[in-house]
């Protein structure tokens, strides 16, 4: 990959579940993981496990779905022209 792909995650959302979406994110060298303490997107952060992708808000029902989320993701929208 030769574009750096940013993945944010809200402390409330990681709280929630998504703690261990980040540390497997963590592990890929294409992607640059951040937490902030919020990340206006609170009335999805409050019902999904949310990941922000290139400031675009990832949704998914349950963590594991999440990281497939972000990687469907990543392949459809971000390099789709590749």
């Amino acid at each position: 990959m030769d574009v750096q792909v940013n993945v944010a995650f809200c402390v409330k959302n990681l709280a929630k579940g998504t703690e261990q979406v980040r540390q497997e994110l963590i592990k890929d060298p294409d992607f640059r993981v951040a937490e902030y303490g919020c990340t206006s997107f609170c009335g999805i952060c409050r019902n999904y496990f949310v990941a922000i992708v290139n400031g675009n808000p990832v949704t998914a029902d349950s963590p594991d779905e999440l990281v497939d989320e972000v990687y469907a993701y990543v392949d459809e929208v971000i390099f789709k022209d590749r």
